[in-house]
């Protein structure tokens, strides 16, 4: 098994990106501008970006190939949102509060460069913060950067703004929840302080506010194992057969038949690496069965070989907010999966 395993890994780290490289970007000294001698704690909602761009380039096809960048639709939700909530301001309103911003674009379009480029710098106004520039000759060189490395902006903001929400995790999170995930899997998880409700089946937990009567929307959490027999544990098949079942025995609905299920046209399984492991992530939609009133929401998983134990473990954040947005809720529940910490982590 372990064989297979360190196979797979292989793979996806020869397509990954380091801590402090994804592909095409530099990280360099304090070149964008002079560092401020006193820093302020930074501003900005989560996956905010604040763009220093004119309006002679922001209303150019510079200007639009960015904009998509920017409006890269988050995957695996039911309706189209962008990546970014995008703040834009000219390059003279750029003062002391635009400064403060966590995650920062400046577009520099100038015959004095040779070639297009990023590069990026911390903290540099602020902290924690990241500033980002892009450079180009011309118009049309930007363009063409932007639009070939469109994904690597928005993995680039993604990966920096998660780092920032984890830290803020370590310090808010449920220490009750985490230690009843680590009584009864052996394993980690940091789970927003706000979410305290549970409820504990064989080898399922299941954390979320539904106890909550104040608000319609529910933000939840699943954790869960099962023997590791194979590869194709990590299948799309394999992975929907076992959510729903799983989901059937352990959510029901409120009347008999009612159970929460997996919309399978809906889901994409990508392989991918966290921590040196092998981890496999879902994404797609959900709906309770035999319950047309209440709908669904979307859902994302994350799935990692247990090998000390030889289980599969899962840990799952899914939504309910009828009629709202859901990218707010679901980025600020994934940055948990991706502090789970397996036995072999723990020792």
């Amino acid at each position: 098994m372990k064989r297979v395993f360190l196979f797979l890994l292989s793979i996806v780290l020869l397509t990954s990106c380091g801590e402090d490289g994804l592909k095409g970007i530099k990280k360099v000294g304090k070149n964008i501008k002079e560092a401020l001698d006193i820093k302020r704690s930074s501003m900005g909602t989560p996956f905010e970006v604040l763009l220093v761009c004119d309006d002679n380039i922001w209303n150019s096809s510079a200007g639009m190939a960015l904009k998509q960048a920017l409006d890269t639709p988050v995957p695996g939700l039911p309706q189209q949102e962008a990546s970014f909530k995008v703040t834009r301001r000219n390059s003279n309103s750029f003062g002391s509060t635009e400064q403060a911003y966590r995650n920062i674009i400046m577009v520099d379009i100038n015959s004095d460069h040779s070639k297009s480029e990023f590069r990026y710098e911390r903290n540099i106004y602020a902290e924690p913060q990241v500033v980002m520039g892009i450079y180009a000759p011309d118009n049309k060189s930007f363009g063409e950067f932007v639009n070939k490395n469109s994904q690597v902006i928005v993995d680039f903001f993604t990966e920096k703004e998660r780092e920032y929400q984890i830290t803020e995790l370590k310090n808010k999170h449920n220490k009750d929840i985490m230690a009843l995930v680590k009584q009864k899997f052996g394993c980690e998880i940091m789970i927003p302080s706000n979410i305290n409700g549970r409820k504990v089946g064989q080898n399922f937990m299941w954390i979320s506010d539904y106890n909550n009567p104040s608000k319609i929307e529910m933000m939840s959490f699943a954790v869960y194992s099962y023997p590791y027999t194979s590869p194709d544990n990590f299948s799309k098949e394999y992975f929907i057969q076992k959510r729903d079942s799983v989901m059937k025995e352990n959510i029901p609905g409120a009347e008999p038949g009612q159970y929460i299920q997996t919309d399978a046209a809906t889901v994409t399984v990508e392989p991918t690496a966290y921590n040196g492991k092998y981890m496999s992530v879902a994404r797609g939609s959900w709906y309770m069965k035999n319950d047309d009133m209440f709908g669904g929401g979307p859902f994302v998983s994350h799935s990692i070989v247990d090998e000390k134990n030889g289980r599969m473990i899962v840990v799952e954040a899914f939504v309910y907010a009828p009629n709202k947005e859901k990218r707010a809720y679901m980025r600020k529940l994934e940055v948990s999966l991706y502090t789970l910490k397996v036995p072999v982590d723990l020792e």
